[in-house]
Parts: structure tokens; sequence; C-alpha cells
């Protein structure tokens, strides 16, 4: 397990068993530091041997990630640094996702609040994940704020719910509950709140108690898809809907009236929604 220490995560482990909890207050946006946190502590874990499975759970029971920091776009500079450290055929929020989505462990979400943009994308790039029935909420919001995803969701969220249930998704924008995030194949399963820490540390340790070999060959049989055109695609959209003066109008006034705080992130597809009209 990596020693690291780090200013938006809480990192631990025990038995084959890592653990991050995402912690950024207010509310667990996706900025620069926890992009770069996260990159690290992945690529220190893909060379440790000890680690076999990795859970993600966050420290405020209202948001995993509440979605990308809205005001990323301000740090150019930090961007390009980890634009030009991202595998070439990536951007840096795609590079997120790949990650997980190749780390030689089994990663598991455990979902107690909600995810939404940039927070949805990385619950659909790990291996498993499971959520609160009655608190956790899953939406891809980029279309009320004038984009489309850029982190890897169009082709996440096709290979987990198919194509046109990835549509109604990232066009209606809502915010969606966990049990109709299961039935659509989006998570694993949706469990009662206070059946979650249990269900998650049972998979979680079992899974690691496995014989030597076991993860590694069912990874190697049931490898990641290669989705190197389509993020390509999607990035290409993202970019061109990122440049439009509606983009930069939506954000900057749905900031304004509350986004990216606990208050106004709670309905924050009724604040993004207003700010439109």
């Amino acid at each position: 397990m990596t020693n690291d220490v780090y200013s938006t995560l809480r990192v631990s482990g025990e038995n084959g068993v890592t653990r991050i909890v995402l912690d950024n207050p207010p509310v667990n946006a996706l900025g620069t530091t926890m992009m770069r946190e996260l990159r690290s502590v992945l690529t220190n874990l893909k060379e440790d041997s000890s680690a076999r499975v990795v859970v993600f759970s966050s420290a405020d029971p209202e948001f995993f990630i509440a979605h990308v920091d809205m005001r990323v776009g301000e740090e150019r500079d930090t961007l390009q640094e980890l634009a030009v450290s991202a595998p070439a055929d990536v951007n840096v929020f795609q590079a997120i996702g790949e990650l997980i989505r190749h780390q030689p462990q089994v990663t598991i979400v455990k979902l107690a609040g909600k995810a939404r943009g940039g927070g949805a994308e990385f619950v659909a790039a790990a291996d498993m994940a499971f959520a609160a029935v009655e608190t956790a909420g899953l939406g891809q919001i980029e279309a009320l704020m004038g984009i489309v995803p850029g982190g890897g969701g169009t082709q996440y969220l096709r290979d987990r719910v198919g194509r046109n249930r990835a549509l109604e998704v990232i066009l209606t924008a809502d915010l969606f509950d966990a049990e109709t995030a299961a039935s659509y194949g989006w998570i694993n399963r949706a469990l009662p709140a206070d059946e979650l820490d249990e269900y998650v540390d049972r998979v979680a340790r079992n899974i690691a108690a496995l014989p030597d070999g076991i993860i590694e060959a069912a990874k190697h049989s049931l490898p990641a898809d290669d989705f190197t055109e389509g993020l390509q695609r999607e990035n290409d959209a993202w970019a061109s809907t990122l440049s439009l003066p509606a983009a930069q109008r939506l954000m900057r006034e749905g900031l304004q009236e509350g986004a990216q705080t606990p208050a106004g992130e709670r309905d924050l597809e009724g604040l993004m929604r207003s700010v439109a009209r």
C-alpha cells in the first residue's frame, strides 16, 4: 500500500484491501489536485502486489464526487501539466477513468451519496459499484451545462447500459436513483443504506482472500474494452461544446446561483434548468 500523504484522499489498507476515501470539501468536486492525487495513488498501486482490491468511498455521505470542478478551466497551467503526463490518446479527465478501468486490482465503488458528471463517470469506470437505495444518485449533468460528457462517460455508459439508455441518461440529464441505476446495469446492486458498508466490506474481503492468481486470471479473461476511438470522438465532441458561449454562460451563472455548494448540489438539475431558462 502506498504511504504517500494526500490532501484530497485518505488511503489505508489491510489484508489485501486498499481503501481510498475521497475527501475534498465542500462537495468533493473533482479538481486538479484530486485528479493528480488519484493518478498518483492508482499508479503506485499498480506496482503493489499486496493490494488485491481497491474500495472507493466518500468522506461526505451526501456527495461521492459532485462532478468535475466547474472552475477547473481557470487552472490552465496545472491542466497543461496533467495533460503532458497523461497518455497521448486521452484527455486529463478520461485519464482517470482509464486508470481505474485498467487497474490490476479489482476496483469497487461504495456509493452512499450523489455522483454526477465526472463522478458518475468514475463510478462507471470501476469494476463494480454498489449503492444505497435511500440516498445514492447518479447522473450525467453535462447537457444542462451546455456540454457533453468528456471523461469517458459516453463510452462507459454505452458499455454498461446500451446505446438507448446511454442517450436517455445523457440527454435527460436527470438524477437516477440507485434502484433504477441497478436495473439499467449502471451499477451492480442497490442495497439498504444500513447494509451497504457490511456488504461491500464482505465482497472486498472475500475477493482479496482468493487464492493467488485468481484475480489476475479473471481480469485477463474479462479485459476492459478498448475505447480508444470512442474516447477520441467523445473528446472532440466535448471540446467543441465547451468552447461555445452558452456553455461558459451556463457554468458561470450556475456557480453564481449556488452550484458547488451543498445546498445547490442537492438539486443541481433544478438549479441548472432554472439558469438555462
